[in-house]
């Protein structure tokens, strides 16, 4: 073989070596659902002045597994989405009894 066929084979091996070790990056994604036999205690009201432009997600309770007891997040501004509304995180019992955690997000009006 000639020393420009030599390197052009090479330039192919290395060049499709590197593709193959290249994977682009991934997001992973996880659900866990949790079902609780404590029931969460009552929401607490928070004090909110309304802001143009954002919307306010109120607090919820969320369940600490290592503590074993609920622990209140409080709400936070979001930048307000045309054609959105904010739908709350809360808490839902179960057919079985057992309360699962849904949480927030944007929903299409």
């Amino acid at each position: 073989m000639t020393t420009r066929a030599l390197a052009l084979a090479g330039l192919l091996c290395l060049g499709t070596a590197g593709g193959i070790a290249y994977t682009p990056p991934v997001e992973a994604r996880t659900y866990v659902d949790v079902g609780i036999d404590v029931a969460p205690p009552a929401p607490r009201y928070e004090r909110v002045v309304v802001r143009p432009g954002y919307v306010w997600t109120p607090g919820y309770w969320r369940w600490d597994e290592v503590g074993r007891r609920h622990v209140w997040v409080g709400g936070v501004y979001v930048a307000e989405r045309p054609g959105f509304v904010w739908r709350p995180h809360r808490w839902e019992r179960g057919p079985e009894g057992h309360w699962h955690f849904v949480e927030g997000g944007w929903d299409r009006r």
